[in-house]
């Protein structure tokens, strides 16, 4: 699909969604289902931790780092690779590190928002039985 100024998904953006997606839940489910017997809060936070990890590390690598441009060398992520301050005060690192760094922080902030509904859920289901 072309949209005004280009391509609207890259087939490195396609690629990486899919693959990044496709690790991380297998992944994900793997160590919750290994640590599921453990504290109510290990396996939900391990497990979520490692997947978004797992994930934005090969989402925003094979998007947007330079080192994978053989994927698809027509398109152009130059932008990605601009160099600024990590985070808009950091030490500097190309624009790609920025974004998944803050992609990360938001992934891990909601999982550790939702761990408490997790608990009265999981508490309400099981005592439900």
């Amino acid at each position: 699909i072309v949209g005004e100024f280009g391509p609207m998904v890259t087939i490195r953006i396609a690629i990486g969604s899919g693959l990044a997606f496709l690790i991380a839940q297998l992944l994900d489910v793997a160590i919750f289902s290994a640590l599921r017997d453990g504290k109510w809060w290990r396996a939900p936070l391990a497990s979520t931790l490692i997947g978004s990890t797992v994930d934005t590390i090969l989402f925003f690598s094979i998007a947007f780092s330079g080192a994978l441009s053989f994927l698809s060398p027509s398109t152009d992520v130059s932008w990605a690779a601009e160099t600024l301050p990590l985070l808009g005060s950091g030490p500097v690192a190309p624009l790609w590190v920025s974004l998944a760094v803050a992609d990360w922080a938001v992934k891990l902030s909601l999982a550790l928002i939702a761990l408490v509904p997790f608990r009265l859920i999981t508490a309400r289901l099981l005592s439900g039985r």
